[in-house]
């Protein structure tokens, strides 16, 4: 009986489309925020220690690359092969679905395990080309050297997630991260403080949390709660299964890489005409980012298996009423985070780190930064219907466009110009927030809608017919 009602939930071809994803996004946002809270959480704490609370934030920043690498890699197998998961079940092809999870649950495995070892090797350079300096490198190497020790814990937690979520679980998928974020809030001032652990009880209690959240997710896939299980005889990799899976994750993957070359190319840049100052700056504001961007991601990624099923059910007219619900709840949201931030920007910056010099530094920055934020909403909404559908090609295109070919050349070029300095870093964002969501969303009208368009007509001509 749990089994029957459980699939007639997540039969997304069923029951109103705009109902179907907020019942997923409402805990799906509040998963996202509380994944944002394993890293918010150890910067507010640092960001506040006794004597050395800005170098020891600037520290905990510069590692942002490489921790944003490991989630790259978790998107790129867990954002790919949820989608493929949401078709094949559309499709009822169950075997295919348990095959894809199986094969994504052996990629997050083995590519942590590889990260691990070439990122501890190479993170001395590594952190210094991101913008260390010999004062703020002692905490960046503490914090990423602990953190990298629970990298296998972090993609797994991450990428298998996804398939909880896929199935119609929210609340389950909210409670994997929960778990560990409640675990984190209540271990960093044990080891940050009480055992005077620094950077490292940071590092430690979120490692131990993702470790948690990972057994939590993994163990209910495994479980008979789980309408498709994780199962031994699935874990065999195939080659065509892992090509499908990089392929659509492969956009996923590219939008975190390009934010990791971003955060690099930004923090060494601010480093050259700012100093640890304005690094630190960038890092507050990276950190309130992560937040405010949180619905927008729990909105979209609620919406993708969603779609991906109607798609895989031939329901094409649903897939637009959830492309147009999707939009405008982005639009709306974001343009009210704007305003918020435009006129109280003090009150976020102060719950990071509450210097005064940081603070009278990161409210102009904030305001350039910020500026157009709701353009980039057309730019995600975009992107996850061309990943829901399996548009791979066109996901990976405007990944690209907006960070690599617009943003890092941008950030290079503009503190050069008109004596713009450390402003040209910021100004960057809402120019290729402008240029790329515009781009990325007005492709998406012209190709894909009207392919679904024609899909409705085809299907209703048919209906006729018969």
């Amino acid at each position: 009986m749990l089994h029957r009602q459980s699939g007639a939930q997540s039969d997304f071809s069923k029951g109103g489309v705009e109902a179907n994803i907020l019942r997923l996004a409402g805990p799906m946002v509040v998963a996202q925020l509380i994944n944002v809270l394993y890293n918010i959480v150890d910067r507010m704490y640092i960001g506040h220690l006794p004597e050395a609370s800005g170098n020891a934030l600037t520290g905990v920043g510069v590692t942002f690359p490489l921790i944003t690498m490991i989630i790259a890699f978790a998107n790129l197998y867990g954002a790919g092969g949820a989608p493929l998961f949401s078709m094949a079940r559309g499709r009822q092809d169950e075997d295919g679905a348990r095959q894809i999870m199986g094969n994504v649950f052996v990629l997050l495995t083995a590519t942590g395990l590889i990260l691990t070892v070439l990122l501890l090797a190479a993170k001395r350079p590594l952190l210094y080309l991101f913008g260390a300096s010999g004062t703020t490198y002692p905490y960046a190497n503490a914090y990423l050297t602990i953190y990298l020790c629970g990298s296998v814990f972090v993609m797994l937690g991450l990428g298998m997630n996804n398939f909880i979520n896929a199935q119609g679980f929210a609340r389950t998928g909210m409670a994997t991260v929960l778990i560990g974020a409640v675990l984190n809030i209540l271990l960093d001032p044990l080891f940050i403080f009480v055992f005077g652990m620094g950077v490292r009880g940071a590092a430690l209690a979120t490692v131990l949390s993702q470790l948690v959240s990972a057994v939590w997710a993994v163990g209910f896939l495994c479980s008979g709660r789980s309408l498709l299980r994780l199962e031994r005889r699935w874990l065999r990799l195939r080659l065509d299964t892992v090509k499908q899976v990089v392929a659509l994750g492969f956009s996923s993957f590219i939008m975190s890489v390009t934010n990791s070359a971003v955060q690099s190319v930004c923090n060494a840049t601010l480093q050259g005409y700012g100093g640890d100052l304005y690094v630190g700056v960038m890092t507050v504001i990276n950190s309130v980012r992560e937040v405010v961007q949180t619905a927008v991601n729990g909105l979209t990624n609620a919406a993708q298996p969603v779609m991906s099923f109607n798609y895989g059910a031939r329901e094409y007219r649903r897939v637009r009423r959830g492309v147009i619900f999707t939009t405008a709840v982005c639009i709306v949201y974001t343009v009210t985070v704007w305003a918020l931030l435009f006129f109280f920007p003090r009150a976020f910056i102060v719950i990071f780190n509450d210097d005064p010099a940081l603070v009278a530094a990161c409210v102009p920055a904030m305001h350039i930064y910020f500026f157009g934020f709701f353009m980039m909403s057309l730019q995600m909404a975009g992107q996850s219907v061309a990943v829901a559908l399996g548009r791979s090609k066109q996901a990976i295109f405007f990944s690209l466009l907006r960070k690599v070919f617009i943003v890092i050349p941008l950030t290079l070029v503009l503190p050069r110009l008109f004596g713009l300095g450390v402003d040209g870093v910021f100004l960057a964002e809402p120019i290729s927030n402008f240029v790329g969501g515009a781009a990325c969303y007005l492709t998406m009208l012209c190709t894909i809608w009207r392919q679904l368009a024609r899909g409705e007509r085809e299907c209703e001509t048919r209906a006729v017919k018969k």
